[in-house]
């Protein structure tokens, strides 16, 4: 496999463990009787955190620094964005929201990949 292949499959695959995690320890709040939002926060912010760590570490092999992290959070709004303007765009569209979000996963693992290979972790 050649080595950008590779590297998008262990992006990917690192995306895919850090939603486990954030998921996990949201279902795991809420059936300790959490409030949803504070559930939901805790492992947003647990995903998010997994996943700049294990970006910098193990997809692109760079130590962690304040401007990287800096970097990284503009790519999480960048690609937020755009979820928001697919899911939106479904709606207008007649389409179940549902519909935007998956369409929106290809486009943001893509853009998330490109930009943290070429700007935070170059």
């Amino acid at each position: 496999m050649s080595e950008p292949r590779r590297q998008f499959g262990v992006f990917v695959l690192g995306g895919l463990l850090c939603a486990a995690l954030d998921v996990g320890l949201m279902q795991l709040l809420l059936w300790q009787g959490s409030k949803a939002l504070l559930a939901t926060s805790c492992g947003f912010l647990a995903g998010l955190l997994l996943n700049y760590a294990f970006h910098a570490r193990v997809t692109f092999g760079q130590l962690a620094s304040g401007a990287s992290f800096l970097r990284f959070l503009c790519v999480v709004a960048i690609n937020y964005t755009i979820t928001v303007a697919l899911v939106s765009l479904a709606i207008a569209l007649g389409l179940p929201p549902l519909a935007g979000k998956v369409v929106s996963l290809p486009v943001v693992a893509v853009n998330g990949f490109l930009l943290s290979k070429h700007w935070i972790f170059k």
